[in-house]
This record gives C-alpha cells, structure tokens and sequence, in this order.
C-alpha cells in the first residue's frame, strides 16, 4: 500500500541507499514496517540509530502527503511499479519513489536527451538551447530538463513548440512553482509530458535538492547535453554523473573568451561530443530507435555558433580557391582531408565518415569548424559541399 511507501521514504535518518537496502532485504515497505527490530538489523549497511528510527510508526504525516497528491491529481511511482522506468531503475542511487503530475511517456522506449545549462545564460545560450530543445524533439527524441530558469526553460520552450511530450525533474514539491516566472512552463510541460519530483507536496527548493535531482535527469536519460555551464556549475555535476552512469555527454561549444562556455568547451576537450543541432547527438542511436527518431526533423541550418562574436565583426572573406600544402588558413588534418573529399555536390555526413575513414565526432567537429570559416556549406539532410576548390 502507498502508506508504507510514503512512511519508508519520509522518515527522517535514513539515506536513499539504507531504504533501498531495507526494500531489497525484506521485499516491500510493508514488511519493513511490521519487521522486529532484530530482523531489521540483518539489513546490510543499516545503523542501529537508523534500525531505532523505524520504529516510529507515526502515520499522521503520510495521511497529509496522500490527501496533497489526491487534492493536486498528482500520481505517486514506486520503484517497483511496471510503469517505473528501468533505465532510471538501473543507476547506482534510483528514488524509492517518485511524484508526478501529468503522463510519463515509456522512458525506456524513447531516445531521451537531458538538456542542462547555466541559470545565468547568454542570449547564445538561449537561442542554442531552443534550437536543440526544438530539433531534438522534431527529430522524434524527448526532452528531459530540470524546468530552472535560464537554459532548461529555454530548451523546454523549444521542445514544446515542437509539439512532442516533454519531462521535467524539479527540486521541490510539486505544488511549488520554482522559479515562479516558469509557472506556464509548469502547466504546458503537464499537459504534454510529465513532471516528477521525489518530494512530497510543500517541499520548498532547497538548494541541497538539486545536485541530488541531477542524478535523475541524467539516469531517465540516453544522454546529457550541456548548453551554456561556467566553470563552476550544476550542469557540470549533472555531466559527471551522466558519465558516472554510463550515459553520452555532448556539449555546445562556445566563445573561449566567455565565461559561460568555459565548462562545455572543456568537456568537449576531455572527449565529449560537439553539438551544433540535434542530429549530431541523436545519429548516436538512431540503430537503438528506428521506429522513433528521423533526420528530417534536422534543422537546415545548425546553431549559429560565435553568436556574440559576429554582432561586433562580420566574417572574413575567402578566396575562391587556396593551397592546402601551404596551408594558409591553418587547417587540422581532419578538416584538410574533409576538403579533398568534399566537391560541388551534396555529400552526407555518413559518407564522409566512411571515405575518410575519420571518427564520428571528429567529422562532425571539422564541419562545424569548416562552416564557421565560410568553406563548406550545408544543405538539408545535413549533406554539406565545398564552397572552395583547395589547391595541392
């Protein structure tokens, strides 16, 4: 019964992991409850101040919690509910439970992308993240985001407006609206998608709640973007705990002269992938969703990268023809052998990969290199031509 769930995970003193453990010992919350107390102490890792603590069978506050959820029409998952995702169930430290508002597509039938970023975003920022939050839903992906003000509303806001069911994990009771200018944020993600929160009703959004939230974004996810993060930023911990979890890690690049991008190029620079629209991350798993994702969401053009660069100085021209041998514009071996496969005629990013015989990643971040230089350009179906003709 839900009141023994509710009595387990509100009882103050125990960690998420000695309820985990008192659920695999004796199967249900239930039992935990009728338990003696020389039983309960055979559980692994558990204290005897923690073992003490079940012994209050106080029901009051689990009465209060149940008639919130029944006032809100907010529905309460259980980790051991068919309908709890497996993808989530399966991390290191999943939640006993979960409160939701709203309908929570098959997780582990969607390609889901978490969306982070800085609270404290550039217009760059927001642009890239509406971008991306838009195409990756286009493209048939789900957006998971945390709903915070900044980059998660932005990407929010762009998978809404394409039109696909989105979800979002917040730090608080779910009759709380934090920040408060996301109220409309709230209800749209609700009637499209779901949003959970392991707290009950009232909790208020403490900051010690979100490092523990990002473990779910990241663990109902396939992978972690990361838009705009300085070098000290909640998405950065989202990011490790992605990897921490098996999870992909993609990245905006930015300025490297602006602060806010300094944590996503370092994650780039310590292997991450680059993301300039939605297709370079989910090409990842279009084997794993056939069914579920296409490229003809893709947007024609990518983000716009150097957004805040280009409003002070316009792009230098290029000859219509240069050396490679010389090698005046500086070119890495990538982008040079990307120029002697590509001609006058629209190649897919796959073929490339295949004649170069050059990783995935590496590909995707010589085009965008090469795009922003003005010497290829892209087309729809993210096919891309040479606009010059390099010279041996």
């Amino acid at each position: 019964m839900l009141k023994y769930w509710l009595w387990l995970t509100e009882l103050p003193g125990l960690t998420n992991q000695s309820r985990l453990a008192l659920l695999h010992h004796f199967g249900t919350p239930e039992d935990v409850f009728y338990a003696d107390a020389g039983e309960i102490l055979l559980t692994e890792g558990l204290s005897r101040e923690q073992a003490a603590r079940l012994e209050n069978h106080d029901l009051s506050g689990v009465d209060r919690i149940l008639a919130d959820c029944q006032q809100l029409n907010l529905r309460i998952l259980t980790i051991q509910d068919a309908e709890y995702p497996g993808r989530l169930k399966n991390i290191y430290d999943p939640p006993c439970l979960l409160y939701m508002r709203g309908r929570l597509p098959v997780m582990d039938e969607e390609a889901a992308v978490a969306v982070v970023g800085t609270r404290d975003c550039t217009p760059y920022g927001v642009k890239s993240a509406e971008q991306l939050g838009y195409g990756l839903t286009s493209c048939g992906a789900v957006v998971v985001s945390g709903l915070a003000r900044g980059v998660d509303a932005a990407a929010t806001r762009g998978a809404l407006r394409a039109g696909g069911p989105t979800v979002a994990v917040v730090g608080n009771g779910l009759d709380v609206l934090y920040p408060p200018e996301n109220r409309y944020l709230y209800e749209d993600v609700a009637a499209a998608g779901a949003i959970l929160s392991e707290y009950p009703p009232g909790t208020p959004p403490e900051g010690r709640h979100f490092p523990v939230r990002n473990r779910i974004l990241s663990g109902l996810s396939n992978a972690v973007l990361v838009v705009e993060a300085p070098e000290r930023s909640g998405a950065l911990i989202t990011a490790e705990t992605a990897l921490e979890q098996g999870r992909d890690v993609f990245a905006v690049p930015g300025p490297i002269d602006a602060s806010t991008s300094v944590g996503c190029n370092r994650l780039i620079r310590d292997g991450a992938g680059v993301a300039a629209e939605a297709w370079d991350i989910l090409r990842e798993y279009e084997a794993r969703f056939p069914d579920k994702l296409h490229a003809e969401g893709v947007r024609s053009r990518p983000v716009t990268l150097g957004y805040q660069a280009r409003q002070k100085t316009e792009a230098k021209p290029v000859p219509p023809s240069f050396s490679l041998s010389k090698n005046e514009q500086g070119l890495t071996d990538d982008q040079i052998r990307l120029l002697q496969i590509l001609t006058g005629d629209p190649q897919l990013v796959d073929d490339l990969i295949e004649k170069s015989g050059i990783p995935t990643r590496r590909v995707l971040s010589a085009l965008t290199v090469l795009e922003l230089e003005h010497l290829v350009e892209q087309h729809s179906g993210k096919r891309y031509t040479r606009t010059v003709t390099p010279v041996e």
